[in-house]
């Protein structure tokens, strides 16, 4: 795989899970320099933090909006700071750091935005309201953005990386992942690794994509 000789720039949110930190590693080794800021670091959900983030970089190449969180439950019993919490991280933390970081993309006439979303945005499960509607309108979101910033060479996807072992998933009970496994078709879940590798494959080898979603896993939307 071929990488400019000049290191491109990489911010990473949501550095501190386990995508994230495989993000890093597999970037670093491709010969990018990056930014994987925890939550502690890099509040997205507070634009001061996430200007200070940005400056920090200074010109990023690539922007990944990964940072996410989840506190499901039933609709009845959904409180509203759930559900404001919820968007505000997964959505409202992601259109922050994508404004911002495009403001240099433009200048430019280069980068790339790619946004970490899931496939609870295809196919909903229940007691996910809060998840799925901010995941589903990132992809609306994404897909905007992508017609807006075209015309001035930046880039815009979305990926859905399936369904891993990571911190976000690891209080789910062996029924839940039991029931999750079922729908993929080739009976196994997906990898960070993985995930990590067809990151690095799109921004370096697919040039000429952009306003597209990428479902990584073996599930089958309807």
């Amino acid at each position: 795989m071929s990488v400019e000789s000049v290191r491109q720039k990489v911010l990473i949110t949501g550095g501190e899970g386990g995508l994230g930190r495989m993000l890093t590693g597999v970037l670093e080794a491709a010969g990018m320099e990056v930014s994987a800021p925890g939550r502690t670091e890099l509040d997205v959900t507070v634009l001061e933090s996430v200007k200070e983030a940005i400056s920090q970089v200074g010109e990023v190449d690539l922007l990944i909006a990964n940072a996410g969180l989840t506190i499901d439950g039933a609709l009845l019993k959904m409180q509203e700071a759930d559900w404001d919490e919820v968007m505000a991280v997964n959505l409202r933390g992601a259109f922050l750091c994508a404004r911002e970081a495009s403001r240099g993309m433009v200048k430019r006439r280069s980068g790339h935005i790619l946004f970490i979303s899931s496939f609870s945005a295809l196919q909903p499960p229940a007691g996910q309201a809060n998840y799925t509607a901010a995941k589903a309108a990132l992809l609306g979101m994404m897909k905007s953005m992508a017609l807006e910033l075209g015309p001035r060479n930046v880039r815009v996807n979305a990926i859905l990386p399936g369904f891993m072992e990571t911190k976000m998933t690891a209080d789910l009970s062996p029924e839940v992942r039991a029931n999750v496994l079922k729908r993929h078709t080739l009976g196994r879940f997906n990898t960070p690794e993985t995930v990590a590798d067809f990151v690095t494959c799109i921004h370096h080898q697919m040039a000429h994509t952009s306003g597209q979603v990428f479902n990584l896993d073996s599930r089958i939307s309807p």
